[in-house]
């Protein structure tokens, strides 16, 4: 099987010798002098070292996936997507690039830069988000276009944009690698943003697995479901009118009596005691009650 030869040097393999006519969605070497940063581009660190890398690679092995750029005026272009590739071949020395000429505007310009930096697998999960709220801001993109155009689930984009909500601190966290976007999933759904720091500061401390995680996320929300329910129950068991009513039954049966009433206005009275003799002792009070 004959072996396939890498684009770059080989590419005029794989162009027709005699087009001289650089058209739009079509594939040329374009000087690399000729080629404009992309004022649009998402993605502002780039590692040296992995630059030089990819550089090395290049020199072997040439370009193996073209960039994408745009003609703007005076034979020039624009970079669309690439710059990484397009930066390393700079380092590499190369004085020509393959590129993919495309029609863009800048809002296109920016929509096609923010899905590429989306697409790659060494970004943070803060950065995915960040790239996916700019698309709802700055294209007016909706969830379900941004499914289309990224190939993911909206249940996945939606957990990437909910990372936003989380103090800057676990955000800084999950850039710096400090915790997975894992533990941040099962953060985020700890509404309180102290609870929120305080679980954090725990992954930090104990070295928290994700299960853990979700373990002390789930504790903390039954507990609080449970404040939530006590309370909701004390203010219909025991409207303001009630109270005093409620302490002189208390008094009366040597008990303390509760009132239970619920939204509709059914309700009961409860009273306690602590044993057979205790209640022998509370009938004997209602029977002198109904004689």
């Amino acid at each position: 099987m004959a072996k396939k030869q890498a684009l770059g040097r080989g590419l005029g393999a794989l162009i027709e010798q005699d087009v001289k006519e650089e058209r739009v969605g079509s594939i040329n070497e374009i000087e690399i002098s000729k080629i404009d940063a992309n004022p649009y581009q998402p993605r502002k660190n780039f590692d040296e070292e992995s630059l030089q890398e990819l550089a090395d690679s290049i020199k072997v092995l040439g370009i193996i996936q073209p960039i994408t750029v745009r003609a703007t005026e005076n034979d020039r272009y624009q970079l669309i997507t690439g710059e990484r590739r397009f930066r390393a071949s700079k380092l590499a020395g190369l004085e020509k690039i393959p590129a993919y000429v495309r029609g863009a505007d800048n809002q296109g310009m920016l929509e096609m830069a923010l899905v590429e930096n989306i697409q790659r697998e060494d970004l943070d999960a803060i950065e995915v988000a960040l790239s996916y709220q700019r698309l709802i801001e700055e294209c007016n993109l909706t969830q379900e276009n941004m499914s289309d155009r990224v190939g993911k689930k909206r249940s996945t984009i939606s957990n990437y944009l909910r990372l936003l909500k989380l103090p800057a601190e676990i955000q800084l966290g999950i850039r710096n690698k400090k915790i997975t976007m894992g533990h941040a999933r099962a953060v985020v759904n700890i509404e309180d943003p102290e609870t929120q720091l305080m679980i954090y500061q725990q992954i930090l401390k104990y070295d928290f697995s994700v299960r853990k995680v979700e373990e002390v996320v789930r504790e903390l929300s039954e507990v609080k479901e449970e404040k939530e329910e006590k309370t909701a129950k004390s203010k219909i068991s025991h409207p303001e009118e009630y109270e005093k009513l409620e302490e002189h039954l208390s008094t009366y049966f040597e008990s303390k009596v509760e009132f239970k009433k619920g939204s509709r206005g059914a309700g009961k009275i409860i009273i306690p005691f602590k044993n057979d003799d205790d209640l022998e002792r509370i009938i004997g009070i209602i029977d002198k009650i109904n004689n």
